[in-house]
């Protein structure tokens, strides 16, 4: 995990509370409302869609398989594979972010994440002159550690009526695509089917991942 940008087989395995999952995600961004609303936990509760590489790959709404394979990408900048774990790109947290922005957003908030695909491009083509896709690993990571750092200050200054940074949308749905997947529940963090032992007290090791919760 990028630790500067973030201070979920493709189904979710049986038995995980994707409502903690989803309080856990509000948590890591400071515990403000998702764009979507309640409506993310019943459209988190399908099936995901296959990575956009797959053969079975197809468009998703508006986006494109190009399109969510751009967001494939910016999703494993901000979850990128460690030691511990693959990252957002090996859990299709591309194609998430699009169904979940297809189903669940309101035309205006659709029209602004959209938007923020060419914005997102745009602005890898002023800071490296190269589009997002052609950059390197370091050159996404500066360009996105700087659109954290707008969104954030915009997030803090806005009235409720403004809308959200796109930014802080894509971030916010990488986030909960990558930790609702079977990786992010099982690798990234540490997962029991239950039932399991009893153990009242288990020893903490410092810098350890913490536990996924079951429903």
């Amino acid at each position: 995990m990028s630790d500067s940008l973030t201070s979920v087989p493709d189904v979710l395995p049986a038995g995980i509370a994707r409502r903690e999952a989803i309080k856990r995600v509000g948590v890591l961004l400071g515990g403000v409302a998702f764009v979507g609303g309640s409506s993310l936990l019943s459209a988190c509760s399908g099936d995901r869609p296959p990575p956009p590489d797959a053969p079975t790959a197809k468009p998703i709404g508006d986006f494109s398989v190009d399109d969510q394979r751009f967001l494939d990408e910016v999703a494993d900048t901000i979850l990128p594979t460690t030691a511990k774990s693959p990252g957002a790109k090996a859990a299709a947290t591309g194609p998430f972010m699009a169904l979940m922005v297809t189903d669940t957003y309101t035309p205006e908030d659709r029209t602004i994440f959209r938007t923020g695909l060419r914005s997102i491009d745009d602005a890898c083509r002023s800071m490296h002159s190269t589009g997002f896709m052609q950059a390197t690993a370091e050159q996404r990571l500066a360009l996105l550690e700087t659109l954290d750092k707008e969104q954030y200050e915009y997030q803090r200054s806005k009235t409720r009526e403004e809308p959200t940074h796109y930014f802080r949308m894509m971030k916010e749905l990488a986030m909960l695509g990558f930790f609702t997947s079977e990786i992010g529940y099982t690798q990234a963090m540490r997962y029991k089917e239950t039932p399991g032992e009893y153990q009242p007290c288990v020893p903490y090791v410092k810098g350890e991942t913490s536990w996924a919760s079951h429903a």
